[in-house]
């Protein structure tokens, strides 16, 4: 069984189709960020990307236009079934299902990149060890990952509302693949510093996000898509309930004439091939 197994499964479940019907608006939620780190990514015409957790293929698209010709992987068969469908006119894009902690790659890539696609490793030094085989001699490294739940407050403020119900567990370990894997820079650096990088860059970015254009469009959005819809499927009945109304009362402060608007913060990262 793979290391990443978990994921695996998750992402062919329930998740993947969710996400697929959620893609035009978590596209357009994420779209500023998108375009920031495309624009540090700096994509050229001809040269060969390997866009990794590519999801639906918004970033794909993007680093195809820029002219580069581009390898979608990801492990979501959904997701990647949608991304392909949507893509199907773009002759400088390829997809696979595949790991991309294990899939054996050539050297012959100028840029990895990744929007939210690498926190999700069982083993990041070794996923990104592999990655670093996949890249040219002076090739480049370009993702984008989030930083702390207390920094993101469009994730944050719904799940500490609905925290008191659920029943108490084991302790989460906060470097388990999920979201936030990679929220502690040093942390971040170190694993790419091991793997093999140099030139590494850690910058932090700052965003507000619409969850919706009001309070109803906002719950149902978080109910569906994120880490606080995972939290809410572990309940039912009445402490679902009590919770999606805590979630509600919580987000009520953070309603605007625009949305619904919360802060994100990210963390754009950069850095090279060290051969």
């Amino acid at each position: 069984m793979s290391d990443n197994q978990a994921q695996i499964d998750y992402w062919n479940g329930q998740a993947g189709a969710t996400w697929v019907r959620a893609q035009q608006r978590l596209d357009a939620m994420l779209g500023d960020l998108t375009n920031v780190a495309i624009a540090k990514a700096n994509p050229k015409p001809g040269e060969r990307a390997i866009d990794v957790g590519c999801g639906c293929g918004a970033t794909a698209e993007a680093l195809a236009q820029a002219g580069a010709s581009v390898w979608g992987i990801d492990i979501s068969g959904p997701m990647l079934a949608h991304a392909k469908e949507r893509l199907a006119a773009m002759e400088n894009v390829a997809f696979a299902q595949t790991d991309a902690a294990t899939q054996k790659l050539t050297p012959d890539h100028e840029l990895i990149f990744s929007r939210f696609g690498v926190m999700f490793f069982a083993d990041p030094v070794g996923a990104f060890t592999n990655l670093r085989t996949g890249l040219t001699a002076d090739g480049r490294l370009v993702f984008m990952c989030w930083q702390a739940p207390r920094d993101n407050p469009w994730v944050s403020v719904g799940g500490r509302a609905i925290q008191p119900f659920l029943p108490e567990g084991e302790p989460v370990d906060p470097k388990a693949p999920g979201p936030f894997a990679l929220a502690d820079a040093d942390y971040l650096h170190s694993i790419l510093d091991e793997a093999g990088y140099v030139d590494i860059d850690i910058e932090s970015v700052t965003m507000d996000q619409s969850l919706g254009e009001d309070l109803d469009a906002a719950m149902a959005f978080q109910g569906e898509v994120g880490p606080m819809a995972r939290v809410l499927a572990e309940l039912d009945g009445d402490t679902k309930l009590q919770a999606m109304n805590a979630a509600r009362k919580a987000l009520e402060p953070y309603v605007t004439p625009a949305g619904v608007i919360l802060g994100s913060a990210v963390w754009l990262v950069s850095a090279r091939n060290g051969k």
